[in-house]
């Protein structure tokens, strides 16, 4: 029994409402770094049955490889109350995937959405972070 989602258009908008922290893998069936990447993947799936963690097949599901602007794969993410907190391309070892897991679980997120909420507010068009 696999411990991971299949994440599709129709059911990725209402996994990632329902749940407040959901990685996601995105992968394709050609993609030799991916094939390496999901036992382990799969591994961290089963040590973290709190968690959510989905699988997008890129070429099953191209819509969303675009929405996120998917350069490269594997690619994961970690969406924790329907923002992106991590996104890291390329096939992550255990221990790595291990620690970003435990990062991901200690954010703040009244701090990470506060972040969120003033880049938006700063708009578009600013060079750096201070506005210079």
């Amino acid at each position: 029994m696999s411990s991971t989602v299949e994440l599709t258009k129709e059911n990725f908008d209402q996994t990632v409402t329902e749940n407040e922290f959901v990685l996601i893998d995105f992968w394709a069936s050609w993609c030799g770094p991916c094939r390496s990447f999901a036992p382990v993947y799969e591994k961290a799936a089963e040590d973290n049955p709190d968690l959510v963690f989905g699988k997008v097949d890129t070429e099953a599901q191209p819509e969303l490889a675009a929405a996120f602007g998917i350069q490269s794969i594997p690619t994961l993410m970690i969406v924790r109350d329907q923002v992106a907190v991590f996104a890291q391309p390329g096939a992550l070892p255990e221990a790595a995937l291990t620690d970003v897991i435990g990062q991901a679980r200690k954010l703040d997120m009244d701090e990470v959405r506060k972040a969120v909420a003033e880049q938006q507010a700063q708009g578009q068009g600013q060079t750096g972070p201070d506005g210079q």
